[in-house]
């Protein structure tokens, strides 16, 4: 191909400030025709799954990671070779394929397209300067180019190491330990110098792996010296055997994506917020006879009804009648910012984990649009295409731990909201009514709420709301 260039495509940040992404399907091969817009691959990221579109037209010449492999952001994923002039600031062109009397050339094409990508504009201002200065001996070329590799974000080792793009790079980069940012931010939080760390990874980068051998290696000599004292020659033996007995007798699962990040919101919602939970048990067998009579409304015709749809807008009446409930606290202003709507958060259980995504705007929709924004976001969490922006937002929560077989739990808070809804299961239990003790559907409501700026009064309030509601949904309408 003339004229051609080969363009790499870098892991973009899909979330807010997401550091790394899991690939989880690839969509092309090498040799695969791609154009503008094509989706190449599925990632999960700490928030959700997110499928990637290309931003040009060509041919695939690589996948540089395998289905399965956590990649961080900034790092190359993908190679394209496109025809065409000079490829933009996310092309790393090998390094055969750069004129030796050129060295200027690509440091200068990157600016004519503003970097969109996280990664990009290291590369560039990286890649302007070295090409200034001469490396004095073909180690110190070798290991300045894997430096520019692996600055750029290119996970493999230099097309050839005797190129003429090679000699560009300083003789002083090479006495500096390769890794990515991630990495060094782990090393530093480890107390490793990443000088006596033994690099195994691609070009002589240190990976996450190597950081954590070179604890451990630390750590060893440690643990080796009780040993020689006649007390403590057992201790050593029980860190051998759990290897060979993990295999055959336990799993374990690596915890990454949704889960990890579900896993870090829930303990530090749980360490900062004090969390109060109170409880209700009401009879709803008036709500679930509204909620059949729902089902043969024209009006709701196509749409999913459920008691999850008379709880949710039992709650929002609440919201509306107690307003202050619907509230977060700003830690670094020592404020508490009272919301004036509402982005009623469902919790999901879904193949990769607990998730909330959220009806944006829900105390303004009609019981039917609630209907039908309820049915969607079920729908798509299911699906897994539950995009971070409908998990970002959030102001109350709603947990259905009834369709579990459940009778209520303690919920714990979604991070940066005051009150979370448990929601137990709806049985038949004997119940006193009207004076008779008779068979009604029954079912225990969970509030839990955050002590810093909801009191006790204010959260027994919202609680006794919902479960008046429920157990006479007519004031769906007098208290409206």
């Amino acid at each position: 191909m003339t004229n051609a260039s080969v363009r790499e495509f870098k892991m973009p940040d899909v979330g807010e400030g997401l550091t790394e992404a899991e690939i989880l399907k690839w969509y092309v091969q090498p040799g695969d025709t791609v154009t503008d817009g094509q989706v190449v691959c599925e990632v999960e990221t700490a928030k959700a799954a997110v499928e990637l579109p290309i931003p040009y037209d060509g041919v695939v010449r690589a996948l540089h990671f395998p289905e399965g492999t956590t990649v961080d952001v900034g790092t190359s994923i993908i190679a394209v070779e496109v025809a065409g002039g000079a490829a933009p600031a996310q092309t790393e062109a090998p390094a055969a394929a750069v004129p030796a009397a050129e060295p200027e050339k690509p440091a200068e094409q990157p600016a004519a397209r503003q970097p969109v990508l996280v990664g990009y504009g290291v590369a560039t201002s990286s890649t302007r300067r070295r090409p200034r200065k001469q490396a004095q001996d073909p180690v110190a070329r070798q290991a300045a180019s894997a430096v520019q590799a692996e600055l750029n974000g290119h996970g493999a080792a230099p097309a050839s190491p005797a190129a003429p793009v090679a000699p560009a790079a300083p003789a002083a980069p090479a006495q500096r330990p390769l890794a990515k940012p991630p990495v060094r931010k782990l090393a530093k939080d480890l107390g490793v110098d990443l000088a006596t760390v033994t690099p195994t990874g691609p070009d002589g980068v240190i990976t996450r792996d190597d950081v954590h051998a070179a604890v451990a290696a630390a750590q060893a000599p440690q643990q080796a010296a009780p040993a020689a004292q006649p007390a403590a020659p057992a201790a050593p033996a029980p860190s051998a055997a759990p290897a060979a007995y993990d295999s055959v007798r336990e799993t374990r699962i690596p915890v990454k994506g949704v889960r990890k990040a579900t896993a870090a919101a829930m303990v530090g919602s749980a360490f900062t917020a004090p969390h109060v939970t109170e409880f209700v048990t009401v009879d709803v067998t008036r709500t679930m006879k509204l909620v059949e009579e729902l089902k043969q409304d024209k009006e709701f015709a196509g749409l999913r009804v459920n008691p999850l749809l008379l709880i949710a807008k039992a709650l929002l009446v609440a919201i509306r009648r107690n307003p202050d409930i619907n509230a977060s606290w700003d830690e670094a202003a020592q404020e508490i910012v009272v919301k004036h709507y509402v982005n009623l958060g469902i919790a999901a259980a879904t193949p990769r984990g607990l998730i909330v995504p959220n009806i944006k705007d829900a105390h303004a929709k009609t019981l039917p649009e609630l209907a039908a924004s309820l049915g969607e976001l079920v729908s798509t969490a299911r699906e897994g295409r539950t995009s971070p922006s409908a998990m970002q937002g959030g102001t109350v929560t709603i947990t259905n731990v009834g369709v579990f077989g459940v009778d209520t739990g303690t919920p714990i808070l979604n991070p940066g909201e005051s009150a979370i809804l448990a929601v137990g299961a709806i049985k038949l239990q004997p119940w006193v009514h009207k004076g008779k003790v008779k068979p009604r559907q029954v079912t225990t409501l969970a509030l839990s709420f955050d002590h810093r700026l909801v009191d006790g009064e204010l959260g027994s309030k919202v609680l006794a709301d919902v479960a008046a509601v429920l157990e006479q949904p007519k004031r769906l309408i007098t208290w409206a």
